[in-house]
Formats: structure tokens, C-alpha cells, sequence
């Protein structure tokens, strides 16, 4: 696909600038010319500011609205999003489709949620990450669960569990609503949306899309880096609410892309997604406050290449076009009731989930100079995985003051490998493990106590978690190389076991606002990968079992200097050892602080946003995950940006900032090494970060 708009986005991005400025000139004269206004306020629907720290709302839970325009540029998609969350971070190859960190955990140790389904990438290398098929503005509501500490959104959410929702519609009569936004900014970003929805007392319809593009962009130095994308959703929602304790949904979606890579030796062409879910609920009945039922269908088809967009690296193991797809078939639901007494709150159920992938490739013929597309071939399906799971959390409010939470899981996961051969040190042999099934009984659990002040609006909270997860389809199908004394991965490779301690305190007074949490783990047979080079000059991977101890944690504060000035900050920290071998753990971001200041007056708002990030020299050079390796130390940036935004009226709001004022040239520590097929050198560089950015976005509300 090629983007229609690359030759535009800088006249894009003057035209809708001016486009803002003329309207706002219009909307102050007019209100300038009504006299009625010095005497009537109307609500104010849109908030005049720019989000530049995301705060914690309760102990370990954090609730944003992914629809608020924030700092830097607005998101492209989930990770680009939950990297600026406090404790989050993004392994880095381009301009989207980064894979979210949080406390340094990396995968499915983050249980990451779509409407409370999971939709799983197929690419060996999660190319396509799970986060890479979510576009944030669709959604109304992020919650964000830090540690394990919930057993309710499914299995082997150690590190935590992100949940991108739709609400369901209420209308009392019948109505509508409708938010729409344009996004234009440097290096042509382009980005539309519309959100809408008409009901009345007995159901509703919702349609959801946007299209989200961008051109390569360039670094503090001025240098380009391939980083081009395109994506585009469409979501429609059916509702029927025949009273007001009942409701029954029916959802469908598709979506698809591309993303070129300057950390990857190949390209992702085609990011398409399907997406079917059904919703039942019903409260008060009787005893039983609420009781869910949703199941839901989720694809993936997903295509690499070396040659659409750009030319394949001669000097590299891939001269030649080659492609690759994959596509993986995810269905599951879940039942749940919510029971309610004076004191207790109970929530119970069951969940499954079935997840099928496959697999083709392209071929090339060297002596006719033929190729053949991956398409022309029948496909491959090389795993199936299951999950059972059953789940009881239950909240006993022991005072006024005191609350107990404490959650049980009982998961029993498979997996069957139906790989005849696979490839070892460039070479195919006959699989040791073809058609065998492995699976195991999981448990999980946590208890956490928490306190209010009688005289303080303050909070404090400790739990405690234990999770065992069983490794994921990139962790027992992807590794090139067995474990020691093992057949291959997905016979050596080990459930992980991660017990957690959650400690923490937040205040919430009338102008300050402050938070902290903390956390110290052991990691059992703690899942890590291992890199390096055959004789032949081809990569290897291997997945080991190692024990490792993890600690850190995250502070925030926001302070109201006056009725004007609002000053916030957040640290976060992570760490982590392999206790197995001594070293550190591999994959951990540094240090990293963000301060804000920001002023707001009737209906416009200015900021500022100072983010620091310290060096990273705790590193283990080769070992990494399934995506990324520890290559070599990083350096320490600041990198500065200010925002504004203005209120044009109760229903339009433009919002414009400036990332990296100063064009400073960076690149994240987290970050894949530039590919040799766009002039990066053979020793490891990091992908630089974009330089100076310059944006503005138009909301709209009615």
C-alpha cells in the first residue's frame, strides 16, 4: 500500500493549522459580539489541556481516557500510548507498532485486553504485537493493574493487565452523540477519527474508525529513519437494552496496515485483523448483583517482507525477495457473577481461550531468478494452544477505614506442537516433539490489606502475589537452539513462578496529589533468551530457565501552585538480577523522570514537559527476549516539549505542541540495532528517536 499522503503532510499539517486559527479568531469575535455572554455561562464539555502525566487513580490502578489529547504527539497505537505511563516503556524499531514494558517485563507477563478479549500477533518476533492492532482513541476507558494483583482478566499476569474498553451506550430517549479528531503534524502525520452512536431507551448502534498515517521521520541530526506507516480501523457495536438491568451486544471489526522498520530485516506489509465479540449482561438478580457472559473471535493475518517497501540488503543473508505470513485464530469468553453483601463483595467465574497459528512462506528459485509468494502456498499450522481457567476475588470492607482483597486462579494450559521439522544452525531436520501435547495445572493467587486514614486523606496499601505462567507461543516455537539437554524449547522450556510484594501509599488532598508504589519479586524458572552468531553468519536464539530477583517503583505528584499553575512529576525505576548467573537482567529500562508544569486560564492551557531519562550500564550483552538483546550501554537525554491547547468552543478544541523542542538527537535503550538494508553498519547502532516535532489536533464533540 502506498501512502497517498506523503507527498502532503507538511501542507496537511499549514492547512489545518490555519484552518484552527480562523476558526478561533471566528469563535472570539462572536463571543466578543454577544453581549449575552457577560452574563451567561455555559458547560464547558472539553477540557483546554494536554495530558502530560498519566497519575495513578487508586493503590496499583491506574484509569485514563485514552481519547485525551496528550504529550508527545498522540498515539499511534497501545504501546505508543502505555509508554507514557509511569513504570512503561516500549522496545523501539521505528516510528509504530513498539512492544510495551512495563517494570522491565516484557510479553505475556503483561496481560493486555481488548473489551476483556485477548487479540494475539502471529509474527515469531512479534512484529505485530498485540498492542500494535489497538488504536487508543477508539477506546473510552484504560485501566492499567499494576503487579499481580487481580486474578480476574486471565492467566499469567505477573508483571500486570491492561484493559482497553468500549462502554456500552446509554441513552434515556432517543438521541446521539459523536466525537471525532484530525491529527496533523511533521514528517507527515496524519491521523483521522470518528466515534459515534444513536439509540434510544431500547438499544443503541456505535461505529468506531480511524486512519492513522506518517512518513519516515527525521532525528535530532537531521537523518531520515525508515519509519513510514499506515493503519485503519473500523468497529461497529449493536446493543439492545430491552430494560434497565439488561444488556446484549453484538461487535465486529477489521483493521489492517503497514510499517516499514529500520530495526528489522524485514517490513510488515499487511497487519489485517478481524474481530467478533457478543456481550450478555444482567444485574439485580437477587443475591447476584451482576452476571456476564462474553465470548469473542479475534484474527490476525499478518505479512513480512524484504522487498515491498524497500529493496532487499545484498550483503546480507536475504539478497534475494523473500516473505513470510503468518496468521494466528484466537476465540475465547469468559462467565463471571458479582455477588454483593453488607460487607463482602464476590466475583466468580470461568474462562477459555483457544489460540491456533500458522504459517506459509515464499520461495525463491536461484537458477530461474523465479519468486513465488508466500500466497501461492498452502498453509502450515504449527501450534494450537489452550487455557482453562477458574477464578474467585473476593473484597471484605472490614471498616469504614479497611479493606481486605484477596483472589484465587486455577489455570490448566496446553500446547500441541504439530511441526513436522524445524530449523536448527540453518539447517531443517525432523522435529523430536512433533505431535506431542504439553500442558500443565497452574495456580495463582494474592492478598492485599488496605488502610485510610481517619484524619488524612491518605491510603495505604501491601499485597502480596504469587503467579505461575506458562510460556507463551514465542517463547517454546520461536528459540533456534534447544536448551541444554533438552529436545528443543517446547520441550525444555519451564513454567515461570513470580512472587511479588506490592507496597504503596497515595494522598489525595484538596491541591496535592501524591503517590508511591513499590514492589520486590523472586522469578522462578524466569524465562530469558540468549543470542548469537552460527558459522554461517546466521542469528541463533535459545530460551533457558533462570531464577532472578526483581525490585523498584513509581512516585507521582501533582500540586495546584494557584487557581492557575499546576506543577506534576512521576519517577520510575526498575531492576532486576539473574540470580542463576549474577548478571543483570537484560531488557530493564534506566531511571526515568518527567516534570510538567502547566498553566491554564478560562479556555486555553500552556505546558511544558521536561522528560529525563538516566544511562542504562546494567546490561547483559546477548541476552534479551524475543524481541530484543542488550547490545551495549546507553546514554543518558532530557528531552524538552511544550504544548497548548485552546477551547474554540463547548464542542471543538484544538490542541498543538512541539515534541523535542531543541531537536535533540536520541534513542531509546530499549530499541532493536539499525538494519544493514538501510545503510546502518554492521556493529550494533541504536534507531535514534524523532527529532523536532511539531503537531496540532482538533477534537470535536456533539
Amino acid at each position: 500500500m502506498q501512502n497517498p499522503y506523503a507527498l502532503s503532510g507538511k501542507n496537511t499539517l499549514r492547512c489545518q493549522i490555519a484552518f484552527a486559527i480562523m476558526l478561533s479568531g471566528a469563535t472570539a469575535a462572536q463571543a466578543a459580539s454577544d453581549p449575552s455572554n457577560e452574563k451567561t455561562v455555559e458547560p464547558l464539555l472539553l477540557s483546554p489541556t494536554v495530558v502530560t502525566a498519566v497519575q495513578q487513580s487508586s493503590p496499583l490502578i491506574i484509569i485514563a481516557d485514552p481519547k485525551d489529547a496528550r504529550q508527545p504527539i498522540p498515539a499511534s497505537d497501545a504501546g505508543d500510548y502505555l509508554k507514557t505511563i509511569p513504570g512503561f516503556s516500549a522496545i523501539r524499531s521505528g516510528g509504530t507498532n513498539g512492544d510495551p514494558v512495563l517494570r522491565g517485563m516484557f510479553g505475556s507477563r503483561l496481560n493486555l485486553l481488548v473489551n476483556d478479549g485477548q487479540m494475539l500477533g502471529a509474527c515469531p518476533n512479534r512484529m505485530d504485537a498485540p498492542s500494535s492492532y489497538i488504536a487508543p482513541e477508539t477506546f473510552d476507558l484504560l485501566t492499567v493493574i499494576k503487579g499481580p494483583q487481580t486474578v480476574l482478566w486471565g492467566p499469567g499476569a505477573s508483571a500486570g493487565t491492561v484493559r482497553f474498553e468500549r462502554q456500552p451506550e446509554q441513552f434515556e430517549e432517543p438521541d446521539s452523540r459523536l466525537h471525532a479528531s484530525v491529527l496533523g503534524g511533521s514528517h507527515g502525520r496524519f491521523d483521522k477519527l470518528v466515534d459515534g452512536a444513536v439509540g434510544n431507551a431500547d438499544g443503541y448502534i456505535r461505529f468506531a474508525g480511524n486512519d492513522a498515517r506518517s512518513d519516515d521521520y527525521s532525528d535530532g541530526n537531521g537523518d531520515t529513519v525508515p519509519s513510514r506507516y499506515s493503519k485503519w480501523n473500523t468497529d461497529l457495536a449493536i446493543g439492545w437494552t430491552p430494560d434497565d438491568d439488561t444488556l446484549l451486544e453484538l461487535s465486529a471489526g477489521r483493521g489492517d496496515g503497514e510499517a516499514r522498520y529500520a530495526g528489522r530485516g524485514m517490513d510488515g506489509t499487511q497487519f489485517a485483523r478481524e474481530s467478533l465479540g457478543l456481550l450478555f449482561e444482567k444485574s439485580a438478580l437477587g443475591v447476584i448483583d451482576k452476571l456476564e457472559a462474553r465470548v469473542y473471535y479475534n484474527y490476525a493475518d499478518h505479512i513480512m517482507d524484504n522487498f515491498r517497501l524497500r529493496q532487499p540488503d545484498p550483503t546480507s543473508m536475504m539478497p534475494m525477495p523473500m516473505a513470510s505470513q503468518v496468521d494466528r485464530r484466537t476465540v475465547g469468553g469468559r462467565i463471571a457473577a458479582t455477588l454483593n453483601w453488607t460487607d463482602l463483595e464476590w466475583v466468580s467465574g470461568v474462562d477459555a481461550l483457544r489460540s491456533e497459528h500458522r504459517k506459509r512462506a515464499s520461495s525463491y528459485n536461484m537458477m530461474s531468478d523465479t519468486f513465488t509468494d508466500a500466497d501461492q502456498f498452502a498453509w502450515d499450522k504449527d501450534a494450537v494452544m489452550r487455557n482453562y481457567g477458574l477464578f474467585s476475588e473476593l473484597t471484605w470492607h472490614r471498616s469504614d477505614l479497611d479493606r481486605v482483597i484477596t483472589g484465587a486462579r486455577l489455570d490448566r494450559a496446553s500446547t500441541k506442537d504439530f511441526r513436522d521439522s524445524i530449523t536448527s544452525m540453518g539447517m531443517s531436520r525432523a522435529n523430536p516433539t512433533a505431535g506431542q501435547t504439553r500442558s500443565d495445572t497452574l495456580p495463582s493467587g494474592f492478598a492485599r490489606y488496605e488502610h485510610d486514614m481517619a484524619e488524612s486523606p491518605t491510603t495505604f496499601y501491601a499485597g502480596i502475589g504469587h503467579v505461575q505462567r506458562f510460556p507463551d507461543y514465542w517463547e517454546l516455537f520461536s528459540p533456534s537452539i534447544a536448551p541444554a539437554g533438552d529436545l528443543n524449547a517446547f520441550d525444555g522450556i519451564r513454567p515461570e513462578k513470580t512472587t511479588q510484594l506490592d507496597i504503596g501509599a497515595q494522598y489525595n488532598g484538596p491541591r496535592l496529589q501524591t503517590w508511591v508504589s513499590g514492589y520486590v519479586g523472586q522469578v522462578r524458572d524466569y524465562i530469558q533468551l540468549s543470542y548469537g552468531t552460527n558459522m554461517m553468519g546466521m542469528r541463533t536464539s535459545q530460551a533457558d530457565n533462570v531464577d532472578a530477583r526483581i525490585l523498584g517503583g513509581e512516585l507521582g505528584m501533582r500540586y495546584e501552585l494557584d487557581a492557575n499553575w499546576t506543577g506534576d512529576a512521576t519517577l520510575a525505576y526498575a531492576w532486576g538480577k539473574n540470580s542463576s548467573s549474577g548478571q543483570p537482567l537484560p531488557q530493564m529500562p534506566p531511571l526515568e523522570t518527567r516534570l510538567g508544569l502547566n498553566y491554564q486560564q478560562a479556555n486555553w492551557s500552556a505546558g511544558a514537559l521536561w522528560r529525563v531519562v538516566a544511562e542504562q550500564n546494567r546490561i547483559d550483552e546477548g541476552k534479551g527476549n524475543v524481541v530484543g538483546q542488550d547490545v551495549s550501554d546507553s546514554s543518558g537525554f532530557g528531552i524538552f516539549s511544550i504544548n497548548g491547547a485552546y477551547r474554540l468552543s463547548e464542542n471543538a478544541k484544538l490542541s498543538v505542541g512541539v515534541d523535542n523542542l531543541f531537536d535533540k538527537a536520541y534513542a531509546e535503550h530499549l530499541n532493536l540495532a539499525g538494519n544493514s538494508a538501510f545503510g546502518y553498519p554492521a556493529d550494533p547502532v541504536a534507531i535514534n528517536e524523532p527529532g523536532r516535532t511539531l503537531w496540532a489536533k482538533m477534537d470535536f464533540d456533539f
